[in-house]
């Protein structure tokens, strides 16, 4: 690195700046950037593991725990489908299996939970099933089955369509609703309320949710 006393030459101290600049840049870089989880090696801990090189399956139970980038399984029982060299499909199998993820830097931390975790690595979907419950900044959604789809934000949730008294049950913290409010403009006299149709998906215990 140059030398950057006072009696430098005009150039080293061009230089010099330069990298004290580059220098300043590259933390404020790495604090801003959260890398994307598919691209990020997989950490797995488990008892005991049994891999089936012919059909394309590695099954991992007892204490089981993974993680890739900021997303964490925790399960009884976690089957892995590798038809290829990569990985495509997740099953984690617990009483309840558990998942934790951060979409984005500046979202808060996604916490879900299942009977069963599907984890669609193509898709980058997570399905869960059997008493689902799916958490982030204190906005809660419970179903029999729930879609949670990653790179969208989006969570689609269903009930049980063989159990009359089983429905969809949505949380929303007050200081989310308040959010929102806030980022509604005001209604002239001239706008008209919108009209809200019921839709057959609704209707059958279906519910879309964007975060």
């Amino acid at each position: 690195m140059p030398n950057c006393r006072p009696n430098t030459s005009a150039q080293s101290l061009k230089v010099c700046a330069r990298i004290l600049l580059l220098l300043m840049c590259i933390p404020t870089a790495m604090t801003h950037a959260l890398p994307n989880d598919r691209d990020q090696p997989i950490h797995i801990t488990a008892d005991k593991a049994v891999r089936d090189e012919k059909n394309g399956i590695t099954v991992y139970s007892g204490n089981v725990q993974m993680s890739q980038g900021s997303m964490e399984l925790e399960a009884d029982i976690l089957t892995i489908h590798h038809p290829s060299d990569d990985a495509e499909k997740f099953v984690a199998e617990g009483n309840p299996a558990k998942m934790r993820q951060q979409p984005d830097i500046d979202k808060a931390v996604v916490h879900a939970h299942a009977g069963t975790i599907e984890y669609f690595k193509l898709e980058d979907r997570v399905h869960l099933r059997t008493d689902a419950r799916i958490e982030q900044d204190g906005a809660v959604v419970n179903g029999d089955t729930i879609d949670y789809f990653i790179a969208k934000e989006l969570i689609q949730a269903e009930s049980d369509q063989n159990n009359a008294g089983d429905k969809v049950v949505v949380v929303i913290p007050p200081n989310v609703q308040k959010k929102e409010e806030a980022t509604q403009p005001p209604q002239t006299e001239t706008e008209q309320p919108a009209q809200i149709e019921s839709s057959p998906a609704k209707e059958n215990g279906s519910q879309s949710v964007a975060e």
